[in-house]
């Protein structure tokens, strides 16, 4: 059975036939990427077995289309709570174990209290418990240090880092464009990896409020 059109996102790569975004991974809906191939914004890379008709044409939906004027990334990222867990990988900086993201929070190393500043410097990411247990001392205090720095990522990090969690779902036609670190060889037919978040409790699932995962902290 064909999937629905909903079903038949456009993987989009840049120009240089990488993909925009790992994670989240750069995906358009079918009515965006018909809408840029009239544009003739894209190149169309590979197909769907599935064709949408209006009365004046047919064009089989494309499966992964490339940009063809280069998108630089952006430099500096958004400092965001989903942005510095994905710097971190989802896992507590203290005691090393991945949580769901509802179980995270973040750490400020030198406490606010003690005059740390809520930047990229001085914030990682904590589970509840071990947020709890170093309180407002100094990592010297309580012997918790964090196992990396704290520091501002690129948007080549942050990219790199959202290859350790692939989607659950990958077109046979993606594969050849995508280089995740955990992508299971065998796949069926229509491309579907086996389950990447079924072992990994760091695999983000909570993502449902953008307006709170996604908003911009402030600095200070």
């Amino acid at each position: 059975m064909s999937p629905p059109f909903d079903g038949c996102p456009a993987l989009v790569l840049n120009a240089d036939f990488r993909p925009l975004s790992y994670f989240p991974l750069s995906l358009w809906s079918w009515q965006e990427t018909v809408k840029a191939v009239f544009l003739d914004r894209v190149n169309i890379i590979s197909h769907y077995d599935r064709t949408v008709r209006s009365p004046q044409i047919a064009i089989r939906l494309p499966s992964v289309i490339s940009l063809k004027e280069y998108v630089p990334s952006s430099r500096r990222p958004a400092f965001t709570r989903f942005n510095v867990f994905l710097r971190d990988r989802f896992t507590c900086q203290y005691c090393g174990q991945p949580f769901p993201t509802q179980e995270l929070t973040f750490d400020h190393v030198i406490p606010r209290c003690r005059g740390g500043r809520t930047s990229w410097d001085n914030v990682v990411t904590s589970c509840s418990a071990c947020n709890l247990a170093k309180g407002s001392r100094l990592p010297h205090q309580c012997g918790m240090h964090p196992r990396q720095p704290a520091f501002a990522p690129t948007a080549y990090d942050l990219q790199e880092n959202g290859r350790h969690f692939p989607p659950t779902f990958l077109h046979e036609s993606w594969r050849d464009f995508l280089f995740y670190d955990r992508v299971e060889e065998e796949a069926s037919d229509m491309g579907v990896a086996e389950d990447a978040s079924a072992d990994d409790p760091a695999f983000p699932h909570s993502m449902t409020s953008a307006e709170y995962w996604g908003a911009e902290l402030e600095q200070g």
